[in-house]
């Protein structure tokens, strides 16, 4: 028998992050000692309170299903956090999922028929095309590359961009792969167009509490946007839960109500205890990550200073825990010689959409991150 398979997973590449993953993970095992600057996750341990939480949720007996939207405390307690961002969500407009990575999902399929337009902003994470043809969209793409990855000068390309036709917008700030915070002006460009063309945002603010000159701005929160815009957030950056799997959406209710229908024929819900777990890491972990983030800062410091000593120059990230440095024009090859030769592990910038650059990610030791520099230097591949 020859299995057939669908179009839609034909129009879709195994996630080039995980692929760089799977690589460092097989030249460890055969004993070679990789520096991992490729990872995505926070290298600190999820904090102590959480965890301890979580064993009270288990000892309590919450191991059973739950409302599918989550349990009633998570909902308000990110309605509370979200308050504090600016954004007057209540908690029937919050829908808890295993992951941000699956409230986008859920949010895409909901939003996007086949041929709608959807618009993203590169360099992007490499599930948001993945996401959009996965449910029939047709992609356009809007370059940030030439102005140091900054969305601001780019608004006259992404007014070309976006049209009548336009059906979404997908936006992340801080961004991954580029630490970019968008400035507040960058921003009511967007609204000025989304409004314009009646364009749908999702504003995806996983990286929100990492950044390092105060709190990104939500888009959600500006005159004219909060009824056209989904605010996408989780508990695996800020919180560092990435294996925790957990995450949300808040969006009008009709969102709430459309895309809930696809998370109750999927995923059900999300896992009980670990939603308990959630109501404590958003209570009481504010000092952690403020402890989380000043050593991001320092890293961040550090590893630019290490490769302007090599001649490379880079524009400080504002946020997030990732920076791109230019490299070959075939980023790919060049991050496979780079783990081969250097055992060094970094994505190629053409998976997020920027060819001729690579991700570094600095959630790695200060002496990690110096020797992934100078394995960098010494094999050539910071000339």
């Amino acid at each position: 028998m020859t299995m057939q398979f669908s179009d839609r997973v034909q129009r879709v590449e195994p996630s080039a992050t995980l692929a760089i993953g799977n690589k460092a993970n097989e030249l460890e095992a055969s004993g070679v000692d990789v520096v991992d600057l490729s990872v995505g996750e926070p290298d600190f341990p999820t904090p102590d309170n959480v965890v301890e939480a979580a064993k009270r949720a288990l000892d309590d007996g919450h191991t059973g299903y739950t409302s599918s939207n989550g349990i009633p405390a998570l909902r308000e307690a990110v309605a509370g956090r979200l308050r504090w961002y600016g954004l007057e969500y209540d908690p029937d407009n919050v829908v808890i999922t295993p992951g941000a990575k699956q409230a986008l999902f859920e949010v895409v399929q909901a939003l996007v028929d086949d041929g709608d337009e959807v618009v993203l902003i590169d360099p992007s994470w490499v599930s948001y095309p993945a996401q959009g043809k996965l449910a029939g969209g047709s992609l356009t793409r809007v370059s940030t590359a030439e102005y140091d990855f900054q969305l601001e000068p780019a608004l006259d390309q992404l007014n070309d961009a976006i049209s009548d036709e336009t059906r979404l917008l997908l936006l992340n700030s801080p961004n991954n792969p580029t630490g970019a915070v968008y400035s507040d002006a960058a921003l009511e460009g967007v609204r000025d167009l989304a409004i314009d063309h009646d364009v749908t945002v999702i504003s995806d603010e996983i990286y929100k509490e990492i950044t390092y000159d105060g709190l990104a701005t939500s888009i959600a929160g500006m005159d004219g946007m909060f009824d056209r815009t989904v605010t996408v957030n989780g508990f695996s950056k800020a919180y560092s839960m990435t294996g925790w799997r957990l995450g949300y959406f808040a969006g009008p209710e009709d969102l709430v109500a459309q895309a809930g229908k696809l998370h109750s024929h999927s995923v059900s819900c999300a896992t009980n205890f670990v939603q308990h777990a959630a109501v404590e890491a958003i209570e009481n972990t504010d000092a952690a990550i403020e402890e989380m983030v000043e050593a991001f800062e320092g890293r961040r410091d550090l590893l630019i200073d290490l490769l302007a000593d090599h001649g490379v120059e880079v524009p400080a990230p504002d946020g997030a825990f990732y920076l791109m440095i230019p490299v070959d024009e075939d980023d790919s090859a060049w991050a496979e010689n780079v783990i081969e030769e250097a055992h060094v592990a970094t994505v190629p910038g053409s998976a997020f959409g920027a060819p001729g650059y690579a991700r570094i990610s600095y959630a790695a030791s200060t002496e990690r991150i110096r020797e992934g520099v100078r394995r960098l230097a010494e094999n050539g591949y910071l000339e």
